[in-house]
């Protein structure tokens, strides 16, 4: 068989189950809308795909009284990869619904990078004056950090005191490092470490040694240590400055939100959880939650869902699928239908038809015929 021949019957041939998890709110709005966008697109591709899906989250835990089944990550364990919807519902503490959820899926599958791409597309209506050129990566560490569960309520009454400590390990911020310093250094070669070591006098410290020792050992990357506040004013100031942004757990979190508004609208940023050593599923998720404001009316912007499908077939081993629902994407976020995050009038259905449409009219490379 020709080299040609057995990439073509290895791609004819890929076979993926994936688990599937809508959530809560728009979560289960905006994950049948990339479903009806993926399963056109995978089958030209001859991706076959098994999607199991999993009615997990807010109303099962009303029902059960947990956020998924006893076994659940047990049963995860099982597939390629996870697409996920959102989590939160009116009624059930936000902490509950997210360590009940998601942070055990992150931190029991060692999704330790938390991959948030952001883009501008031309003609896309952004808050900044010039969004024209936003085109960076923030790499977020997922499983430690600020985020941790040491700590605790201690006292009553006026002598109560609450301690959150954060925990940053040498291994899982010298691996958050490598993998954003390799990434940079597969773009434009710049990393931006995000640090408050002015400040926390500890642990940010700590973060900044161990970064600068990574990058020193990544030849062809630059890196520049920024305290958060000054960067989080130079994002919406200079955002085209920035290339790849590496920084910790709440750090990164606050960070994708700010850079997904300056390209027009958190309800176009998709991430994605990831477990670089495949050892475990890595996980799909938009970064907007689940909207409990807008849920059911059909006003839900689905385009971060598809791009994070995008990411998932990278993942999987499909760049040149991903590569055309990117394209999709891309179309309609510069000529329309929009949604009313973006200042238009369409529905997630009106959007999802216009995304079919673009993939009818493409290339399997994503080019125009």
């Amino acid at each position: 068989m020709s080299a040609v021949n057995e990439a073509e019957s290895t791609r004819c041939s890929a076979r993926h189950s994936i688990a599937l998890i809508p959530g809560d709110g728009i979560g289960t709005e905006v994950v049948p809308a990339a479903l009806e966008v993926l399963d056109p697109l995978m089958s030209r591709h001859g991706i076959q795909v098994e999607w199991v899906e999993y009615a997990w989250g807010s109303e099962y835990y009303r029902t059960n009284g947990r956020m998924m089944a006893e076994d659940g990550l047990d049963q995860l364990a099982q597939h390629d990869a996870i697409f996920f919807g959102a989590v939160g519902a009116p009624g059930i503490p936000d902490d509950l619904t997210l360590w009940g959820l998601l942070i055990p899926m992150r931190r029991t599958f060692e999704q330790y990078v938390n991959l948030r791409p952001v883009r501008h597309v031309p003609g896309v209506p952004s808050p900044l004056k010039d969004p024209e050129g936003i085109d960076l990566i923030i790499v977020r560490e997922n499983v430690e950090g600020e985020y941790s569960q040491v700590g605790g309520r201690y006292g009553v009454g006026e002598a109560e005191t609450a301690v959150q400590e954060a925990v940053f390990t040498r291994s899982g911020v010298t691996r958050i490092a490598a993998y954003a310093a390799d990434l940079a250094r597969g773009r434009r070669g710049e990393l931006t470490s995000a640090t408050k070591s002015n400040g926390i006098i500890h642990t940010m410290p700590f973060w900044d040694e161990v970064v600068a020792d990574v990058v020193a050992r990544t030849p062809g990357v630059k890196l520049r240590s920024v305290l958060i506040d000054a960067l989080a004013a130079a994002l919406v100031l200079r955002p085209q400055q920035f290339d790849v942004i590496v920084a910790s757990n709440l750090f990164g979190d606050i960070l994708s939100d700010l850079a997904a508004g300056c390209i027009g609208s958190i309800g176009l940023a998709a991430s994605a959880n990831i477990n670089p050593e495949r050892k475990h599923p890595s996980m799909f998720e938009p970064v907007h939650g689940s909207a409990p404001d807008i849920a059911g009316r059909g006003w839900a912007n689905p385009l971060a869902q598809m791009a994070t499908a995008s990411l998932m077939l990278d993942h999987l081993g499909h760049p040149d699928a991903a590569a055309e629902l990117t394209a999709a994407v891309d179309g309609v976020l510069r000529h329309g239908p929009r949604t009313r995050d973006l200042g238009g009038t369409a529905t997630t259905k009106d959007v999802t038809t216009a995304v079919l449409d673009h993939l009818t009219n493409s290339t399997p490379s994503g080019s125009p015929r």
